[in-house]
């Protein structure tokens, strides 16, 4: 019965031995660089990295592009307050004689066509004649 037990025992161990040898086989599969998954982690803790440089870059231009819309917006502001102060000014002026105040607009479909000159490959000047 003991050669029986340690004949048991003898296997049980050499089973362990093999499971432990595929499984150290199988973990330095996962924790391969290239190939496995610690190349994936690597990856993408690489892009991690760079998204937070982006993401850092573009907070300081946005806050330098706000500062910026400020400032123009300050302007606008202060230009639009001035010429309301110029068409105030401008209602105080009497109408010159003959110039009615409005003109009246002009219906849809009545569009004045203004000349224009067409030149063609030809050897004739613009707006001459043969000579």
């Amino acid at each position: 019965m003991a050669l029986m037990a340690d004949f048991l025992l003898a296997a049980g161990a050499f089973g362990v031995a093999v499971y432990c040898l595929i499984l150290s086989r199988r973990l330095s599969r996962f924790s391969d660089l290239e190939k496995g998954m610690g190349g994936a982690i690597a990856v993408l803790s690489a892009q991690v990295d760079d998204m937070t440089i982006a993401l850092s870059n573009a907070q300081a231009t946005a806050t330098t592009t706000q500062s910026d819309l400020e400032q123009i917006s300050t302007r606008a502001e202060s230009a639009a307050k001035r010429l309301e102060l110029l068409l105030a000014a401008m209602h105080d002026l009497p109408d010159p004689e003959g110039i009615p105040r409005e003109i009246p607009p002009k219906s849809i479909g009545q569009h004045e066509r203004q000349p224009t000159e067409v030149q063609w490959r030809t050897r004739r000047p613009v707006g001459g004649a043969l000579r």
